[in-house]
């Protein structure tokens, strides 16, 4: 008896503003087989012009990087403040999505933002996972990361930390409705969520997050806690320490060049964070118990 052949269902809805895409599936198990609408979340490229005179009267190509529309502002900003390109909102003069092209943004930075020679000729073509990837050397980012200290605070209560993951589900609007998107949630030391980023990326989402609070001039994130839907990897630190952030915890877990520079920093590094539990993996002076 032959096998019926199954029909691959087709996209049924363009991608949206959003972040998600409303398609077709069949609903596949052992004993049925059910076509349903569902919805997935949109991964495109975004491409980021620079202008600055030092490159030239035309603008140049940043690099590509796969990611969720929306955002896409927040997301330029936050890239090149990680990258070191810019340290304040007033380096960047104009930065706006293109009216002319589609996944485009344009940024413009101030003629006195001091240019670096390779930046001129830098090129990356990153995926939605993709952080440290796309720079020239990663020594370099390792050394400049490592030269980071993040400053003593006062401690928070554990149960504020344990309650953070559900809040930022529920602020989550995108993961709801796809189930396949990461975020970055910020709080202040008092456990209010001051704001969540989306996109398929971890390292987008995070970079979303700090281009807002770069131009809302909210940098750097001292007593503040960064929560990550996934695990904490070397950039996401060195991401988080550029930010001046003083804990970063993770719902999965670090890797050990993470750890080792969150020790090295002194920030508090939280990996494998649930509603009874987590681990601590440096910096725990910044966590009590009550009692």
């Amino acid at each position: 008896m032959s096998t019926p052949e199954v029909a691959l269902p087709k996209e049924i809805e363009p991608p949206v503003q959003s972040g998600t895409m409303l398609v077709k599936i069949l609903r596949t198990g052992l004993d049925s087989q059910v076509e349903r609408n569902d919805r997935v979340a949109v991964e495109a490229p975004l491409e980021y012009l620079l202008h600055h005179p030092a490159l030239g009267l035309e603008p140049v190509s940043f690099g590509t990087t796969m990611r969720t529309p929306g955002d896409d502002e927040s997301l330029a900003a936050g890239l090149l403040y990680g990258e070191g390109i810019v340290n304040h909102p007033d380096d960047i003069e104009v930065i706006e999505s293109s009216t002319r092209r589609p996944n485009v943004v344009n940024v413009r930075l101030r003629p006195d933002v001091q240019m670096e020679i390779q930046t001129a000729t830098r090129r990356f073509s990153a995926g939605s996972s993709c952080g440290v990837c796309g720079t020239t050397g990663l020594d370099a980012a390792i050394a400049r990361a490592a030269a980071i200290r993040i400053a003593e605070t006062g401690p928070i209560d554990l149960s504020l930390l344990l309650a953070l993951p559900a809040r930022m589900r529920e602020a989550q609007s995108k993961f709801g409705d796809t189930g396949g998107i990461h975020a970055s949630a910020l709080f202040d030391f008092a456990g209010n969520l001051k704001t969540v980023a989306e996109d398929v990326g971890r390292h987008n989402a995070f970079d979303k997050l700090v281009g807002e609070c770069l131009m809302s001039d909210r940098l750097p994130l001292r007593e503040h806690i960064v929560l990550l839907s996934g695990r904490a990897s070397f950039e996401l630190v060195q991401k988080a320490l550029r930010a001046g952030v003083s804990i970063l915890a993770a719902i999965g877990a670090p890797s050990s060049l993470a750890v080792n520079l969150a020790v090295a920093a002194g920030m508090t590094l939280v990996g494998f964070l649930r509603e009874k539990h987590f681990n601590v993996y440096s910096s725990p002076q910044r966590i009590h118990a009550r009692g």
